[in-house]
């Protein structure tokens, strides 16, 4: 009867236990916080120009790693059109590569700007007289002589004996490239000449179907982002900087595109074709998920401009922007 006992003891005693475990666990199980919901929602709509549509593609993919239920419709155009949509009410971002004039100020355009990059003269690698062209480059007034006056029509007139025309290759949209092309003539996109041809790609794929063409890209459709180096076809013209009629060796900077944004940072490359690149709103941002990816593009965002091509903000100018949505 004792052993009776006392394994009814033991059997008591060790139910009970088990039932403090239980509950223990149970208590220590709903003690530990739930995460915070996101409750950030809505959609973002964007256009504009094709200098900044690969980086806000990509700044659009990782933010909604942050926030799912934030959409995105992104769609490339032409600064012109990416203005003309923000102020219209169209979109939400028009994507800016070139300065907003007084009458766009005087619609509401607000500009933030997120990066850099340039504007690069092109040519197709195939041209007679490449090798010479690589070597001495081309001064400012000689580019000015080929896309604005038509003074300089032929390619031996730069550099190299072949005599061959030169055709000229122009965007055919309103695009920030083109008008900041033109501003480092003192011009304005319409001044320039050439054949009209839409959007950058478009731009490129002209010059390199044309052994005799010349043009001016954006950095990312001049340089495969895998290999860093030009694209096959069609390269970038130097621009011999300080006139003596050569490429010396603090111009020659534009064989890999690391190597390019470095010049552009460190103030090697003129400025134009250097320029700022924005989202322009209308009006001061004032929608939640508008705010936070601007913030997110300015702050976590930066680390994936150099991979991509572009230059990043320097961190005075980061504040100085993100003063803006505060």
């Amino acid at each position: 009867m004792k052993n009776i006992f006392f394994k009814k003891q033991t059997l008591i005693i060790g139910s009970l236990a088990l039932g403090i475990t239980v509950v223990a666990s149970s208590f220590v199980k709903r003690a530990v916080p739930t995460p915070p919901v996101d409750d950030l929602e809505g959609t973002i709509s964007i256009s504009g120009a094709f200098a900044l549509y690969p980086i806000t593609v990509k700044w659009a993919d990782e933010f909604k790693k942050l926030h799912p239920n934030v959409k995105f419709n992104i769609s490339a155009g032409g600064a012109g059109k990416g203005i003309t949509d923000a102020l219209s009410g169209l979109v939400d971002i028009g994507l800016a590569s070139r300065d907003i004039d007084p009458a766009e100020v005087k619609k509401g355009a607000y500009t933030i700007y997120v990066t850099k990059d340039a504007v690069v003269p092109t040519f197709n690698t195939g041209n007679p007289n490449a090798a010479a062209l690589l070597a001495k480059g081309v001064k400012r007034d000689q580019f000015l002589n080929v896309f604005v006056t038509g003074n300089i029509k032929n390619w031996n007139q730069l550099a190299g004996k072949v005599s061959v025309p030169i055709h000229v290759y122009n965007r055919s949209d309103a695009a920030g490239a083109g008008e900041t092309w033109a501003k480092y003539f003192g011009k304005k996109q319409e001044d320039l000449l050439g054949v009209g041809v839409y959007g950058d790609p478009g731009l490129a794929q002209a010059v390199k179907k044309d052994v005799t063409g010349i043009g001016y890209n954006n950095l990312a459709y001049l340089y495969d982002l895998k290999t860093r180096k030009q694209v096959a076809g069609v390269h970038a013209l130097p621009i011999d900087v300080n006139g003596n009629g050569k490429i010396d060796a603090d111009e020659n900077f534009y064989e890999t595109i690391d190597q390019l944004t470095d010049a552009i940072a460190a103030g090697k490359y003129p400025s134009p074709p250097a320029r700022n690149l924005g989202f322009l709103f209308k009006g001061k941002p004032k929608k939640k998920e508008l705010i936070e990816f601007v913030k997110f593009v300015l702050t976590t965002g930066q680390k994936d401009v150099d991979e991509n091509g572009y230059i990043a903000l320097s961190k005075a100018k980061i504040q100085e922007e993100l003063k803006k949505v505060n």
